[in-house]
């Protein structure tokens, strides 16, 4: 039996990674600090008596060793995330994106254990010619723009894994995700659709920051979670890069359109401009869509499910949860 260590496991993406795992009769330790997990979203996993939750930090060095010690292959999943916690967290975003990988690369390392590192598409910055490649040149704002210490701390991440494959022979995976979603997504932290979900069940205005004209791509989070276990378990993939995400791209105020219609909400939608969602001088991206040749190639990746699927599933999800909590809609 293979034993997989995810840190963040009880997050959105770390939970449906353990799910896919569990059902592949893997054995699966989960590591998460519930700072944007929720034991929530594993509460399902606990009738698998190969699936253990371990609620502290992973800066906790002498419990990571541990843990590290008694797995064959981690998922490094644990960061901060959401543009609104970004925003309102800086020192807490740096901090755990680089000093908890600089604890997990160093720890994996010793035995040369396959580690796959998440990343994100927002270390593109305010490249603008999309579809974007894995070998584009990165372009950030400056560094008085709060927005980009996310990015930049995540290009940090994937600087030191590149280092420990090139020095250490560490066979390290670096994942490169695309707005990610489906059940079990929170809105709370700035994550868009379960947040315009939510709003149109409950009949308030949608509220689409900046003009509402900006694009992204969405990801079935089930394609990603396969996508990260084929990839690190590839000899092929170690020390390299890859997007993943979906081809196919929507504007926010035709996600907000598309969302309000698949739930005949009557509900407004308003545009807000980005100061009064964010700060003062907040910048975003105008496209962001991912070049998914590479991956392609090499795992044959192809995305499952569209846009509408997806949002399918989640409005179940979100229905049947205010449901069981007796949440009128």
């Amino acid at each position: 039996m293979k034993r997989a260590l995810i840190t963040g496991g009880a997050g959105f993406v770390g939970s449906h990674l353990a799910t896919t795992l569990l059902e592949k009769e893997w054995s699966v330790k989960i590591i998460d600090d519930l700072s944007t997990g929720s034991l929530d979203n594993v509460a399902h996993l606990k009738e698998y008596p190969q699936f253990t939750s371990i609620i502290d930090s992973v800066m906790n060095h002498s419990l990571m060793e541990e843990l590290v010690d008694q797995t064959d292959m981690v998922f490094h999943l644990a960061a901060a995330v959401g543009v609104r916690l970004i925003v309102e967290q800086p020192v807490q975003t740096i901090e755990t994106n680089i000093k908890a990988t600089e604890v997990i690369l160093e720890l994996t390392a010793r035995d040369r254990k396959p580690i796959l590192l998440a990343s994100t598409s927002e270390v593109y910055g305010k490249l603008d010619r999309p579809p974007f490649n894995e070998e584009n040149d990165l372009v950030l704002g400056a560094t008085s723009r709060v927005r980009w210490c996310y990015a930049a701390s995540k290009i940090i991440d994937e600087f030191l894994a590149q280092a420990y494959y090139r020095e250490k022979g560490l066979p390290i995976v670096v994942v490169r995700l695309f707005n990610s979603i489906g059940p079990r997504q929170t809105g709370q932290y700035g994550m868009v659709v379960p947040r315009f979900v939510q709003q149109a069940l409950q009949g308030e205005p949608i509220t689409v920051y900046g003009d509402g004209t900006q694009q992204r791509s969405f990801t079935w989070v089930g394609d990603v979670v396969g996508a990260m276990i084929a990839l690190v378990s590839h000899p092929g993939a170690h020390g390299k890069i890859f997007n993943v995400g979906h081809g196919k791209e929507i504007s926010m105020y035709g996600l907000a359109e598309l969302i309000k219609k698949m739930t005949n909400s009557e509900s407004e939608i308003k545009l807000v401009p980005y100061d009064e969602a964010y700060e003062a001088g907040f910048e975003d991206m105008q496209r962001r869509l991912p070049d998914l040749s590479k991956i392609r190639q090499l795992i044959g990746y192809e995305p499952t499910l569209d846009l509408p699927e997806i949002l399918d599933r989640t409005i179940q999800h979100e229905r049947g949860k205010a449901a069981s909590n007796d949440v009128p809609l």
